[in-house]
């Protein structure tokens, strides 16, 4: 186990065959086909002998089953050395299995072996690093406030054998890499899954500091009188109405090798840090207000992926810029109509206080810019219109052309499902104030997401490449879980931003 702050996952060895000792109680997750309307067992030659393959499919046969996808049965195979066997439908035999359909299988499995302690598996012939993210983030669970009365007794999942036929150093360094993504999923998860009672924005920063000195990140971090000092009006803004002042947070990994002849890639990250939105004085209604807890999960991110990238070393500069507010109505609280200055000099009427997490954005935008970054990256739970225009499940993604659609097709790769959205021009003409340079929001319901792109674009340096990824719907998990995702927490979008950090670490 690893002694690091933040989630703990469970251990992960990697084997060629199955342990003939010690695993008396573990279950063996093994992957099903449909081949003529039969479950017949798939991609587990050399793990299985011939006695266990048709003890298996002799059972399911028995059972009626037909290895359509998401099928499971728990099996008691008598030639194998384990206490049982589920079998998992990936649906009709194909030569090859992407990614993520193995991911959320094995979340699947693991989120049926709840009060399993170990498990081994021959999804990771099909897809290593699936098979394992999967599996651990299926088995994530949050019990930080769960006292003995409702606490699961059991430890949940503490050990992963993934069988694979894989050379040994290449699969020791897959499955390093699989745990350190899965891990930093859940560490965002947790995050936002942690109640405002006791995730405000000073603790969110002594946390952040924590998680990053443990992987050799340098910290800054400005409290309430730095950022008044220096011109962070929309942080101060935001942050007036609460009792518990903001903060920004600067976490710096330097990837970049002394003594290069080529100066190595710059990635700025901005999350939204916002602990908890009532809406200010334009307060939201009461009904499902508590989903609010969430409305950090863009800084929770980033803060996971600064941190991820140092652990995989990658060999570029990865700077995360994270304002950190709590938006509460009080008589102290920035009231519609006022105006403020955005760090930078910009004015901003403040038309509605609910429109919050862009005038925090804004400032950490303009101060990431100040670090001359060749790419940007900013996430934010940002507009509810996001769910309305692409659902619960599918971030919205604008920002410069090239580089929005290079994010988009990264996220689609690895299974967040990032979609392509424009900023059109004629929008910015919406955003025009009586009285000041900006106003917050504009007029009109429609493009709500889009509005509020434009507006963050009025704060990207000339030159740099940019992507804004709204995951109002996609952080938080409110229905059933599904896959790899449980209620609470999803930890969207950790893999689209890795994946952008090592497509840009290989790639420029």
């Amino acid at each position: 186990m690893s002694s690091d702050p933040g989630y703990q996952a469970p251990t992960v060895t990697v084997s060629s065959s199955i342990p003939r000792r010690g695993v008396g109680e573990a279950v063996l997750i093994v992957p099903v086909v449909t081949r003529d309307d039969a479950a017949a067992v798939a991609a587990s030659a050399p793990f299985l002998d011939g006695d266990a393959v048709t003890e298996i499919e002799t059972a399911l046969k028995a059972l009626g089953a037909t290895g359509g996808e998401g099928q499971t049965h728990r099996l008691v195979v008598t030639s194998l050395p384990v206490a049982s066997v589920l079998t998992v439908g990936l649906g009709k035999d194909r030569d090859e299995w992407p990614a993520d359909t193995v991911r959320r299988l094995a979340g699947n499995a693991a989120r049926s072996l709840d009060k399993v302690a170990a498990v081994l598996t021959t999804l990771s012939a099909l897809d290593l690093e699936a098979a394992i993210e999967g599996l651990i983030l299926g088995s994530y669970r949050f019990t930080e406030f769960r006292s003995d009365k409702t606490a699961p007794k059991d430890g949940g999942l503490r050990a992963i054998t993934a069988l694979s036929q894989e050379p040994k150093a290449r699969a020791r360094d897959a499955a390093q890499r699989a745990t350190d993504i899965a891990t930093a999923v859940a560490t965002a998860r947790d995050f936002v899954n942690t109640p405002p009672s006791h995730l405000y924005p000073d603790e969110f920063a002594r946390r952040a500091k924590t998680l990053a000195e443990a992987a050799g990140l340098s910290v800054e971090i400005l409290d309430d009188k730095a950022l008044a000092k220096n011109g962070y009006g929309g942080i101060v803004g935001v942050g007036k109405g609460s009792s518990r002042p903001p903060r920004l947070v600067r976490l710096t990994h330097r990837g970049a090798k002394i003594g290069r002849k080529n100066r190595a890639k710059k990635v700025a990250l901005i999350g939204k840090g916002i602990t908890f939105d009532t809406g200010g004085i334009s307060i939201k209604p009461a009904a499902n207000m508590h989903h609010m807890t969430s409305d950090m999960g863009g800084a929770a991110a980033v803060i996971a992926t600064v941190v991820l990238a140092a652990k995989q070393k990658l060999p570029i500069d990865v700077v995360a810029t994270v304002p950190m507010a709590e938006n509460m109505p009080s008589a102290t609280a920035q009231r519609p109509g006022d105006v403020l200055t955005q760090y930078g000099g910009t004015t901003v009427e403040v038309l509605n206080t609910d429109a919050e997490g862009r005038l925090i954005l804004a400032d950490a935008i303009v101060r990431a810019c100040e670090d001359d970054p060749d790419y940007l990256i900013e996430t934010s739970t940002l507009t509810g219109a996001q769910i309305v225009a692409l659902g619960a499940r599918t971030p919205g993604i604008m920002g410069s052309d090239e580089f929005r659609d290079r994010v988009a097709a990264l996220s689609q790769q690895v299974g967040e499902n990032g979609w392509a959205m424009p900023l059109p021009e004629e929008l910015k003409d919406d955003l025009k104030s009586t009285v000041a340079d900006l106003a917050n929001v504009s007029g009109s319901r429609n493009a709500g997401m889009l509005v509020a792109g434009t507006y963050l674009r009025e704060f990207v340096a000339d030159g740099v490449a940019w992507a804004h990824i709204d995951i109002a719907g996609p952080a938080f998990n409110s229905a059933g879980p599904w896959g790899y995702t449980g209620k609470g927490g999803t930890g969207v979008p950790v893999r689209t931003m890795f994946a952008v950090l090592e497509d840009i670490s290989r790639a420029g």
